[in-house]
């Protein structure tokens, strides 16, 4: 391992909520080294939402390019030789991708957790660290290098156009956040139900005085989600922008609510990286691995549940990172309970008993 890395090399494409538990990593490194040329090979969507952190070079992938865009990258990176790649990508295409990059040591997941053969395209591996949070696995390779600082520290960058966008959306009120939509890949059963949503929004309107905003990208299905849970709240307690903003808008959204309320997706660890209150809704996927990571005593946890009824184990028996592909897995999740989460999220976070708390949780 070099002792004084001079250029180090990230390769991480995706996806939203990854790379913002990734950045504490960046963070740990730049403390350590803070001389050192930092160089983040990253998705397009991804680069989007982190364009402009600082002390940060960022070379984008477009994974949609495939093997073309893969040596159009290694041709802007002919001349470059990183003394370190943090290859912290679990995926077939981003070893590929590696291949073509110069290095001169390669620095990968430990085998138990590497997928796809990660751990053939590495000449190190991290120390075993069983039943990590994915925040923790990232900051691993900082402690392979030596990092012994590893506070967390996010530092988004937001502009004045994105903070000006969600003030438009918004209004000047308190309001929540609600992203009820998970990626839509195939056997993804991560989203909660409509009237689940629109019970919990009536809930924050009637006795804690607050809108909701809902949020999410501009597909059919996520639009007609929206449009759905909208038409069950009372006017003025729903604001749907569902399709409506950019990344660095919903980031700013995010950043100024007093609450975020969202299932295993992006915007609940872009939530947790802007030291938002965070409620994450959990049945197919475990929290104690993938729950917004300073607010995982507050996630609604079903996960257990799950296990026992549709895989017919208990959650000691299953591996580390296995989920609940079942599309009735989400409906474990009782509307009380969400309600009796949220209010005891907001009264944990209230300013009169919590000051400048974020991010110490």
């Amino acid at each position: 391992m070099p002792a004084e890395p001079k250029h180090i090399a990230i390769l991480r494409l995706s996806a939203l909520g990854d790379v913002c538990n990734l950045v504490p990593t960046v963070r740990a490194l730049q403390r350590q080294w803070p001389q050192a040329r930092i160089t983040w090979i990253i998705g397009k969507g991804e680069h989007s939402l982190l364009a402009g952190l600082s002390g940060v070079e960022f070379v984008v992938y477009d994974k949609s390019t495939g093997i073309a865009g893969m040596r159009a990258l290694w041709r802007e990176l002919a001349d470059t030789r990183f003394d370190v790649l943090l290859h912290m990508q679990q995926a077939i295409r981003a070893s590929v991708l590696s291949l073509g990059l110069k290095a001169d040591v390669r620095v990968g997941y430990d085998k138990a957790r590497a997928k796809d053969a990660q751990h053939w395209f590495t000449q190190h591996q991290l120390a075993p660290h069983d039943r990590a949070h994915v925040l923790e696995s990232f900051m691993d390779f900082a402690r392979l290098l030596g990092v012994a600082d590893t506070r967390l520290e996010w530092d988004m960058p937001v502009p004045q156009t994105a903070l000006d966008e969600a003030r438009a959306i918004s209004g000047e009120a308190p309001y929540l956040v609600i992203n009820p939509c998970s990626n839509a890949r195939l056997r993804n059963f991560r989203n909660w139900s409509v009237e689940g949503y629109a019970s919990v929004i009536e809930h924050a309107w009637v006795q804690h005085g607050l809108k909701s905003v809902l949020t999410g990208g501009g597909s059919s299905q996520e639009r007609e989600i929206g449009e759905q849970i909208e038409a069950l709240c009372q006017p003025g307690s729903v604001i749907n922008a569902i399709g409506g903003t950019s990344l660095k808008g919903v980031l700013a959204l995010i950043g100024q609510a007093r609450a975020v309320i969202a299932p295993d997706t992006g915007p609940a660890h872009m939530a947790n990286a802007m030291g938002t209150p965070t409620l994450g809704l959990y049945a197919t996927t475990n929290p104690q691995r993938a729950a917004p990571y300073c607010w995982r005593d507050f996630a609604v946890n079903a996960y257990p549940e799950a296990v026992r009824a549709y895989l017919h184990k208990e959650v000691d028996a299953v591996s580390w990172g296995q989920r609940v592909r079942h599309q009735d897995a989400m409906a474990l999740i009782k509307t009380d309970t969400v309600i009796a989460k949220l209010d005891a999220l907001l009264a944990h976070t209230a300013p009169d008993t919590v000051a400048g708390s974020r991010h110490e949780s």
